[in-house]
């Protein structure tokens, strides 16, 4: 959780910046407010319960109280800081001539957002590019590799459908082959050994390029990443992994460098809540090179991770406001959201376990989330939690949920399940939640309403 002294030191750069342009990137009360939720509140697990915080988290967000949001694994609202940054970054590109605000004033601007996602997820700033969500990123990737005819990529059976048809393209206009292995239930709790194995035992000679989930998007498990990235290093000379990471990025607590992955693709619009239309992209230096931009750069850029920037003349209000959102997360501090995530996961779905009273009775229900950590302590899933409700389609619950209760959530289908994911937010309610969880319970006993 980072200090106020630490807090202040991320915010010098781009508000010197600013200051130097004429635009400030920082209006007053936003920093007073961020310097307020920087103060430490006690160990994680303890700030996690301090509502007086939270409210004040929560303030911050102009979603409208009227409906339960709990869809934040979708597309999470920014803060009003973000937002307000945004149009105040939109409103000085149409006040000054255009192009000397894209192509002068805010290069400099975005290199320092660059520089602040390093730092904060332990990478350099020369291996980081700014995209506009996830997909972008990870085809950036996905069509960026050399592979000839003959050749095998491998995912598995929950990686996100656009993801998995980008490698079915290639496939089809290039020879390749899918494999796809399928990952155990995340009710029989099987180890981080044993999905390893999985992949390990799913490789032939012919495997050039492994594509992995962080965080599954159906469920919210969490896999064993550096493991996998570990055991991928030492089979066919390296085989690169790719790592979707559009779940797991500002929602649980690490970095980048640590996984020790070759790339990594997310969303910033998601739990980092920056403006809609954001992304990142992480190449490590030594792959520059050999990976293709998706649209065409000079050839002098190919050692340049700026050349996965290349897509034209296009807004940059949006990726501007990153800052602030960087700001709200670092001021909050990652282990201090994990824990809050957490907390507000288990305060609904412990109402649901095995054991408890209201899992008892005529419609059990069934969780598709690993809800304890790992044999060793290692954390397995965070915020989002799908279920499903004996004898009602999740289909029919979703519906029932929005048209009823204004509660917000999202069928998720799989091969092996179906299921209704939750995922919560820093700005949602203790009451919120349990609304959500009265509501949940009324459909067990009683059933949807005729």
């Amino acid at each position: 959780m980072p200090t106020r002294r630490v807090f202040l030191g991320s915010m010098s750069l781009p508000a010197a910046l600013a200051m130097g342009m004429g635009t400030p990137l920082f209006a007053a009360p936003s920093r007073s407010l961020l310097l307020e939720l920087a103060t430490p509140h006690g160990s994680a697990e303890e700030a996690a319960r301090d509502e007086d915080y939270w409210s004040t988290v929560s303030r911050c967000y102009t979603q409208d109280r009227s409906i339960i949001n709990l869809n934040n694994g979708g597309v999470s609202p920014a803060p009003s800081s973000v937002q307000e940054a945004m149009k105040r970054h939109l409103d000085h590109a149409n006040s000054m001539p255009p192009p000397m605000v894209l192509f002068h004033d805010e290069p400099p601007r975005k290199a320092a957002i660059r520089a602040r996602l390093a730092a904060g997820w332990g990478v350099g700033a020369d291996e980081i590019a700014i995209t506009r969500n996830a997909s972008e990123s990870l085809q950036a990737c996905q069509f960026g590799m050399d592979l000839s005819r003959g050749d095998e990529v491998l995912c598995c059976t929950q990686d996100y459908p656009r993801m998995v048809n980008t490698f079915k393209q290639r496939c089809r206009r290039e020879g390749l082959t899918l494999t796809q292995i399928r990952l155990p239930p995340p009710s029989s709790e099987a180890d981080a050994d044993a999905i390893v194995r999985l992949y390990e035992q799913a490789i032939t000679p012919r495997t050039r390029m492994i594509l992995v989930s962080h965080m599954i998007f159906h469920t919210g498990q969490v896999l064993p990443v550096r493991e996998i990235v570990a055991m991928a290093r030492g089979k066919n000379g390296g085989i690169p992994v790719i790592v979707d990471g559009a779940h797991a990025f500002a929602h649980v607590d690490f970095t980048i460098g640590e996984l020790g992955c070759d790339y990594y693709g997310t969303s910033l619009h998601k739990w980092l809540c920056a403006p809609h239309g954001t992304g990142m992209l992480y190449v490590r230096k030594d792959r520059i090179d050999g990976l293709w931009p998706l649209m065409a750069a000079d050839e002098k850029q190919a050692s340049d991770i700026r050349k996965f920037e290349e897509i034209g003349t296009h807004p940059t209000a949006n990726l501007l406001a990153i800052a602030e959102a960087l700001d709200f997360h670092q001021a909050i501090g990652a282990a201090r959201k994990q824990a809050r995530l957490r907390y507000l996961r288990d305060r609904w779905a412990s109402r649901f376990l095995p054991g408890s009273e209201a899992h008892a009775g005529s419609r059990a229900v069934r969780f598709h989330t690993p809800m304890k950590p790992g044999p060793r302590g290692e954390l397995r899933s965070c915020a989002i939690a799908t279920f499903e409700i004996e004898g009602i389609e999740p289909e029919r619950i979703v519906e029932h949920l929005w048209e009823r209760h204004r509660i917000l959530v999202t069928q998720v289908k799989a091969d092996d399940f179906a299921g209704v994911r939750v995922s919560p937010n820093v700005y949602t309610t203790p009451e919120a939640i349990d609304r959500f969880a009265d509501a949940v319970e009324r459909l067990r006993r009683d059933g949807l309403p005729g």
